[in-house]
C-alpha cells in the first residue's frame, strides 16, 4: 500500500491521474473548497463537471476561469437552494449524463443561529445532511449503473469536520430535528450533530451499496467563508483551539487536497469503503467514538432521512 502524501509533497498537477471520460459533480462549487476542487480536478481533463450553488454570477465566473486553463472541459451549473429539498430534487433532474464517477458532497454551513429550513428541519442538519442525502438519492441510480461498467471507479465523498465531536450525547435528537433545537447548548452542538450525520450516513451508504466507494472527509481547518464569516471573537476562538492541537488555518488551494486526493489520487483498491479520513488520506476510524461508529444510529438516521426525502 502506498503512503499518502503530505501538504509539502502533494502536487495535484503531478499526483492526480487523468480523469478523461469521467463525470464529476461538486456541491457548493462556487466558492471555497468546492471551487478549489473544481479548479484542481478540471486540469486533469474530465468529460464534464457539474456543480451546485445559488450565486449565478460566481458560477459564470468560475466557468470562465476554468475554460482558460482547461478549454476542453464542459461545465454545468445546477442552481439549487440547500434549505429546500424540492429545489435540490428539481435541480438534480437537470443532470443529463449517463454516468457519474465522482460525487463530492462539499456544501455546508457552520455554527449558524437557531432556525428552520424551508421544509421545517433544523437549519444545519437540513443543509449539511438532508440536502446531500437528496442529491445522493436522486443520483444513486446513475452511480450504480456507472459502477457496473468495465474498470469503473465510482466515489462519493461526504465532507465532514472535527466539529462532529460536539454532537449531543445521544448523537442525534431525532424527536427535535423538526424544531430549531434552541434547547441544545449553542450553535456548535447543532453543527456537530450535522457533521456526525455526514460520517455515519456515509458509512451506512457504503454498507448498503458496496459497489460504490463512499467515505467521509475532514478537509482540515480552512480559511473559507465558514470561518471568515463567523463573528471575530468566534474566529479567534477557532484559531486558538486548533492551534492548541497543532492545527493551523490553511488556504482553500491546500484545503482541497484531502478531498481531491480521495476523489482521484488514491487507488480504488486502497480506499476503505465507509471510512473516515483526515488530511491527507489518513485513515482515521480509530479517532471516532462509539457514537460515530454505531451501526444502530446509522440505520436510525437512514430511516429518518428516507421518510424526510419521501415527502418530496
Amino acid at each position: 500500500m502506498s503512503s499518502p502524501p503530505t501538504y509539502e509533497s502533494f502536487n495535484p498537477g503531478n499526483d492526480l491521474p487523468s480523469l478523461a471520460g469521467k463525470v464529476v459533480l461538486v456541491t457548493g462549487g462556487t466558492a471555497g473548497l468546492g471551487k478549489a476542487s473544481i479548479e484542481t480536478l478540471a486540469k486533469h481533463g474530465p468529460a464534464h463537471i457539474y456543480f451546485t450553488g445559488r450565486n449565478v454570477d460566481a458560477a459564470n465566473s468560475l466557468i470562465a476561469n476554468v475554460k482558460k486553463v482547461a478549454p476542453s472541459v464542459s461545465l454545468t451549473f445546477l442552481e439549487m437552494d440547500f434549505s429546500s429539498l424540492a429545489s435540490v430534487k428539481e435541480a438534480c433532474s437537470k443532470f443529463v449524463h449517463d454516468r457519474l464517477d465522482i460525487l463530492m458532497c462539499n456544501a455546508g454551513i457552520m455554527a449558524v443561529p437557531p432556525g428552520l429550513s424551508k421544509d421545517g428541519y433544523e437549519t444545519q442538519f437540513a443543509t449539511n445532511h438532508l440536502a446531500h442525502a437528496m442529491v445522493i438519492k436522486q443520483l444513486l441510480p446513475v452511480m450504480l449503473r456507472t459502477a457496473e461498467l468495465p474498470e469503473s471507479d465510482v466515489r462519493i465523498l461526504s465532507l465532514t469536520s472535527l466539529g462532529w465531536k460536539a454532537h449531543p450525547k445521544s448523537g442525534m435528537i431525532f424527536s427535535d430535528l423538526e424544531t430549531p433545537q434552541e434547547s441544545i447548548l449553542g450553535n456548535w452542538l447543532r453543527y456537530g450533530q450535522s457533521k456526525l450525520a455526514n460520517i455515519i450516513y456515509a458509512a451506512e451508504l457504503a454498507r448498503r451499496h458496496p459497489s460504490l466507494k463512499t467515505v467521509s472527509v475532514h478537509p482540515g481547518v480552512v480559511e473559507t467563508g465558514l470561518v471568515t464569516n463567523l463573528p471575530k471573537w468566534t474566529q479567534r476562538a477557532v484559531c486558538i483551539i486548533n492551534a492548541l492541537q497543532g492545527v493551523t488555518l490553511i488556504k482553500p488551494e491546500q484545503g482541497c487536497f484531502n478531498q481531491v486526493w480521495l476523489a482521484a489520487g488514491v487507488k480504488q483498491s486502497e480506499l476503505v469503503n465507509g471510512a473516515f479520513y483526515l488530511p491527507i488520506g489518513i485513515l482515521a476510524n480509530d479517532k471516532l467514538n462509539d457514537t460515530a461508529m454505531s451501526e444502530k444510529l446509522a440505520m436510525d438516521l437512514w430511516d429518518f432521512t428516507e421518510k424526510a426525502l419521501d415527502q418530496f
